[in-house]
């Protein structure tokens, strides 16, 4: 049986994105004078707690479903692909575009795996060519939003799940997979993959990464002008991968 393909799974807030997409969001409603003080206080407070970990998945998917109750998802698409060709785009980061198209050029498959709404994104995806995209689904009723999301959430242990099935169904295996990711809330799926690599990671993924010898890289724009793509030799020797030069200017 041959082996199966290489598989390359990104995550989008401060790794494929050098900043929280929540926070652009949030600045796009505000300069539209769609947020009172007191919401752009809550919201803050909410994308604070899930950057650190300590909000639980089920309370931010409660506020957030609460928040799109009743609105048009076709209204929603529309609106995330000008938020961000205006505010988003910019951001991408240009080490990990660098880096989508190293592995795409190789034939290996590519997917995001992202806890952020598909409506936000689906652009991202677009923008950078990349077919499959794991995310979280608002789930829907004659066109609106009912305010709940499609279970299990595309968060911590569920997108070790829904990761899983996508690779099932494409014939490959979090066994030959490398996963790029930030934040502490990623663990599951960090430990799932053979090859783990925290980019730009937070405090507590960074001790980790170091105590069990995992590739910490840091791909923000104004810190780093060339990663190279990390050894992954010992995952399929038979599509073993030289280090190629740094990103095209």
């Amino acid at each position: 049986m041959p082996p199966s393909r290489l598989v390359a799974l990104f995550d989008v807030d401060r790794t494929l994105v050098d900043v929280h997409t929540g926070e652009l969001f949030v600045r796009f409603q505000r300069e539209l004078g769609e947020l009172r003080a007191v919401d752009l206080l809550r919201k803050k407070y909410f994308l604070f707690q899930y950057a650190i970990g300590r909000m639980n998945a089920e309370q931010v998917a409660r506020f957030l479903g609460e928040e799109y109750r009743g609105q048009s998802a076709d209204a929603l698409n529309e609106r995330c692909r000008g938020w961000f060709d205006s505010y988003v785009r910019k951001w991408v980061s240009r080490v990990g575009r660098e880096r989508v198209r190293q592995h795409k050029d190789r034939g290996h498959i590519v997917a995001i795996v992202t806890s952020t709404l598909r409506q936000m994104a689906q652009p991202l995806a677009d923008d950078l060519g990349i077919e499959h995209l794991i995310c979280s689904d608002l789930n829907v009723d004659d066109g609106r939003f009912t305010g709940s999301f499609e279970l299990p959430l595309s968060y911590g242990a569920g997108k070790v799940v829904h990761a899983r099935a996508l690779l099932e169904s494409l014939g490959a295996s979090l066994d030959n997979a490398i996963y790029y990711s930030d934040s502490i809330t990623d663990l599951p799926l960090l430990e799932a993959v053979k090859r783990p690599v925290a980019v730009n990671p937070d405090w507590r993924l960074r001790t980790v990464a170091r105590r069990r010898g995992w590739p910490i890289e840091i791909w923000t724009n104004a810190v780093n002008d060339a990663v190279p793509l990390p050894k992954l030799a010992e995952l399929s020797i038979t599509q073993r991968l030289s280090l190629p030069g740094p990103p095209e200017r």
